[in-house]
């Protein structure tokens, strides 16, 4: 296996550190709920859209709801691949460049349309939406909008709109969430032209029929070069580049993933993104609006899931009444319908916030990201265990002895890759963790050094001091506990107070973490994780209480439908965030580390008796990789021609 650059957990925490956007130049609605502080203003009245872009969006949307109610989905599903005439259909309603600016040929719509659009394609198969976010969320254009040069979004940008499928690539073989130990190497040529790539990169989504690539490389340092992970936009077809196998998924069944090799690939310095070391900087910032397709797809999956439960429980009758009149089945179609609107509601603020850019979104985006991946993978089941038998049964299967298709038991397997995909939700929660306790830690500063000496110690405790002395008066009252706050919410004023009164009881119990465990607190992962879902639920209580104002002022009658929903979401949030609190002290946290320590080491292996490991003896549990000329065929293929 290719030698991994050698670093301890310190030095990769500083890695991390490095990348991630420390100042706060924008206000934030997540970031001052975690503090304890409920700015309602920052998303109350709801953001809305102008007329201009509101009209553009749905002559769009129009075009692109007929021509989705042509495609057939049983022939991805059974072929494991997207007809090239179906990416052809959508290259030329202008999806590929939907957030691109009309000056570089695309159609300048907003992160709300670009969302609203990747509902309704993934609603037809969860990998036209993959396909689409994939090069539009995290591929070149993303990036290039960031933090290109003129020069490059004049060159790349109008490709990307016609339909060049773009890639990006930072997962290795043996790096993940880590990139301290990145091995793909970015080494500058003799003239200083160019750079020339080796390495490996693993499950490049889009990567198989992409036509450019976002590359994540390191570049060694030295003299008139800082060195570092650098991003550079690469041409798929250069000398060098192999896409030595197309991945095989549980879901997702028509997405074009694969292994890339680069093998001394000459890439100019021309297509540098944003400098040398500014890769991962580059990576974070893409993700900060990147990650919101992947709760838009999930909201769509959510609605789709709706409809199916409410028309098979009216249809399908047990003990002389249709199964949605049974309680048992009834308490999980409100369940759906409740967090189906609550997922829209998190998708449409994140997003609008995110086209106003006046608010600093990137834990708003995290926190729709990790809520929506884990509450649309529970409604899933949910509606897997109404529809019973038939939702455990493939679409196919249901068709061929003559029943309505539903693909339940697809939804499933295709809901499950995002609670994985873009960091899992455990990089997830700790990403959103380190942001929520930023201010502890600025303030405790060498208490939460776990290697600062006595004295160091002593002079932050007094500086922490000043500013707990400040903060902590102003998490005692505030305006939930006021009868008469937020009554311009009618039915929702009390969730609102709840909200309130709880963000104030969040951030003392971050405190009271912080104090017990002080520089340990980042190992205590069960704890932390506790405290983001439970920022998690307010968020979403939030939104989904704005909204739900939003449209009662447009429409009373629909208005108050939406307050209903919103109510019972509302309660049922409550409930989970009760039994959050309860856990953050109540647990088995220190049992579970104890037990596993032993599991590790060996001492339960007699529990493993009595079973067969087919897997045993097919490879090793990481792929051995080295740099250097593939010898494997390449299976790169494209949709379209290429645009170059």
């Amino acid at each position: 296996m290719v030698d991994q650059p050698k670093v301890t957990e310190k030095e990769a925490r500083a890695v991390a550190e490095e990348a991630r956007e420390s100042g706060w130049q924008k206000p934030s609605f997540a970031k001052e709920l975690y503090l304890g502080r409920f700015r309602l203003d920052l998303v109350h009245p709801h953001p809305r859209p102008t007329a201009e872009d509101s009209a553009k969006a749905e002559k769009f949307l129009t075009r692109l709801r007929d021509y989705c109610r042509t495609l057939d989905p049983a022939v991805i599903e059974r072929e494991a691949r997207i007809p090239d005439e179906y990416v052809k259909g959508l290259a030329e309603l202008g999806c590929f460049g939907i957030k691109i600016p009309e000056s570089y040929g695309g159609l300048g719509l907003t992160q709300v349309a670009y969302n609203q659009a990747l509902m309704l394609v993934g609603s037809v198969h969860s990998t036209l939406s993959v396909l689409l976010s994939a090069h539009q969320s995290i591929g070149v254009p993303e990036p290039l909008k960031l933090a290109g040069t003129s020069e490059q979004k004049e060159r790349f940008l109008p490709r990307c709109a016609k339909g060049a499928v773009s890639a990006f690539l930072l997962t290795e073989p043996d790096v993940g969430s880590d990139p301290a130990r990145l091995a793909t190497s970015a080494v500058p040529t003799e003239d200083g032209e160019a750079y020339l790539l080796d390495g490996v990169k693993l499950w490049t989504t889009n990567g198989v029929v992409a036509e450019l690539l976002v590359v994540m490389a390191r570049v060694p340092k030295s003299e008139g070069h800082r060195g570092g992970v650098t991003a550079f936009v690469v041409e798929a077809d250069s000398p060098g580049i192999t896409v030595e196998r197309r991945n095989r998924f549980m879901g997702l069944r028509g997405i074009e993933n694969g292994v890339t090799r680069f093998h001394q690939v000459r890439v100019p310095k021309e297509n540098v993104i944003g400098g040398e070391g500014k890769g991962l900087k580059i990576a974070l910032a893409t993700l900060n609006t990147g990650r919101l397709s992947v709760p838009a797809s999930c909201a769509g999956a959510a609605k789709w899931a709706l409809k199916i439960a409410r028309e098979w429980s009216a249809e399908r009758v047990q003990w002389g009444k249709p199964v949605g009149e049974h309680e048992a089945v009834a308490n999980k179609i409100s369940f759906v319908a409740a967090t189906a609107y609550a997922l829209e509601a998190v998708v449409e603020l994140s997003a609008h916030m995110a086209d106003e850019g006046r608010n600093d979104i990137r834990i708003e985006a995290a926190l729709a990201k990790l809520w929506a991946s884990e509450m649309s993978c529970v409604v899933a089941d949910e509606l897997m265990q109404i529809r019973g038998g038939r939702g455990y049964e493939t679409a196919e299967s249901l068709a061929a002895r003559g029943e309505r298709a539903v693909p339940v038991e697809q939804l499933v397997r295709d809901l499950r890759i995002n609670r994985i995909f873009e960091g899992s939700s455990e990089i997830m929660r700790l990403l959103i963790a380190r942001e929520a306790v930023d201010a502890h830690l600025a303030a405790a500063g060498d208490l939460a050094d776990a290697e600062a000496d006595l004295k160091s110690k002593a002079s932050a405790a007094a500086k922490a001091s000043g500013f707990y002395a400040k903060w902590l008066p102003q998490l005692v009252t505030g305006k939930g506990q006021v009868p008469t706050s937020f009554t311009e919410f009618g039915r929702l004023a009390g969730h609102l107070r709840f909200v309130e009164r709880t963000a104030r009881k969040l951030a003392r119990s971050t405190f009271y973490g912080m104090a017990r465990w002080q520089a340990g607190l980042e190992q205590r992962q069960g704890f932390l994780a506790r405290i983001v879902d439970i920022g998690a639920e307010l968020f979403a209580m939030a939104a989904t209480c704005v909204r739900a104002e939003m449209q009662r002022a447009d429409d009373v009658e629909r208005g108050e439908a939406a307050h209903a929903l919103a109510d019972v979401f509302c309660r049922q949030s409550r409930l989970r965030i009760e039994r959050l609190f309860h856990a953050l002290w109540a647990n088995t946290d220190a049992a579970d580390r104890v037990l596993t320590r032993s599991v590790l080491a060996g001492g339960y292996t007699w529990l493993e008796e009595g079973v067969l490991d087919p897997s045993e003896g097919t490879g090793p549990w990481i792929s051995d990789w080295r740099a250097g000329a593939s010898t494997a065929e390449n299976v790169a293929r494209r949709h379209l021609p290429p645009t170059k």
